[in-house]
């Protein structure tokens, strides 16, 4: 097998396993490129992102160009010669020049099972969606978004009480995995590349705040779903006692049927918080009260007087 030249795109902690794994591959990771350092966090300081800190921990070459299109971002691209690009979560589209810069072109691993939830949340939707199964999908980088044609896939399921945190951990390590066969596979001239069925296309947006509003007329198994698929951001939320309230954990009770109104609290006792939804109940697990500390259902009830009968609502 003949040893390729890599250069990598990605900016999150989901892009460390595959960067990782490529490091102690047989390959040569050339060159990094990752977003810009921007300010993070409640102080708003700048930091480095979680691959451009790797990166520079393994001593690689790093750019971190502001536009793509930057005639000297072009120029020290070409320059690291390599064979093919890998992209992991980078965060930009990348323009046709970049695409076409390494020899073999670039390969991206997707978090989802392409055609469905191409775009920027696919494991976020796929868990508030309340799909069973995703994977990862190894596709060729092109200029539509995530339709390239597909090189590799890998399932596995998700379980009903898992986050978007919990599977998308998963999935890093899995789509490293993938793709160290799938680069045996491009060095050996042996790879299929099968076209993606744009019939059965589906997209995952970028999430925002708005998208944790919670309806309580709807049952409580999408309720649970949201606030998973929400975690560890932007968290699904309701107000109580014009408090914002964030739902972190939480589980269906099983065989229970609603009895009082969407959104009331009908029990809250010992590690017991229970809401009735618009089908079933729903037991919150971890709660937070914004601008407190995240707390089990156990001890949010220990310091907070709540009745049965309260309601939980969209707005304050």
């Amino acid at each position: 097998m003949r040893a390729l030249r890599i250069v990598f795109f990605g900016t999150p902690e989901f892009a460390l396993p595959t960067l990782d794994a490529l490091v102690a591959s047989p390959h040569s990771v050339v060159g990094v490129v990752s977003q810009p350092d921007r300010p993070r966090g409640r102080g708003q300081k700048t930091t480095s992102t979680p691959v451009k800190a790797r990166a520079a921990k393994a001593g690689l070459p790093i750019l971190q160009p502001e536009r793509l299109k930057d005639p000297t971002f072009l120029h020290a691209l070409a320059a690291l010669a390599a064979d093919l690009g890998v992209v992991v979560a980078y965060g930009r589209i990348l323009t046709e020049d970049v695409l076409n810069t390494p020899r073999l072109g670039m390969v991206n691993v997707h978090a989802s099972l392409l055609p469905k939830f191409r775009g920027a949340a696919p494991v976020h939707r796929a868990v508030i969606a309340g799909e069973a199964v995703t994977g990862v999908t190894i596709m060729r980088v092109v200029k539509a978004l995530d339709a390239g044609p597909m090189l590799a896939t890998m399932s596995r399921p998700i379980g009903i009480d898992e986050s978007s945190a919990d599977v998308e951990r998963e999935l890093a390590r899995l789509g490293a995995d993938v793709l160290q066969s799938t680069l045996d596979d491009l060095a050996a001239g042996r790879v299929i590349e099968t076209p993606q069925d744009e019939r059965q296309a589906t997209y995952a947006p970028r999430l925002t705040k708005d998208d944790g509003i919670i309806d309580w007329e709807w049952p409580a198994e999408r309720i649970h779903n949201l606030i998973r698929g929400l975690h560890p951001w932007p968290h699904a939320f309701a107000f109580l006692n014009g408090r914002r309230f964030i739902l972190l954990r939480s589980t269906v009770v099983a065989g229970a049927q609603s009895a009082a109104a969407p959104g009331t609290i009908v029990q809250a006792a010992g590690d017991q918080l229970r809401v009735d939804t618009g089908d079933g109940v729903l037991q919150l697990k971890q709660v937070q009260v914004e601008g407190k500390r995240p707390m089990s259902a156990r001890e949010f009830l220990a310091g907070h007087q709540i009745a049965p009968g309260a309601r939980l609502g969209p707005s304050p």
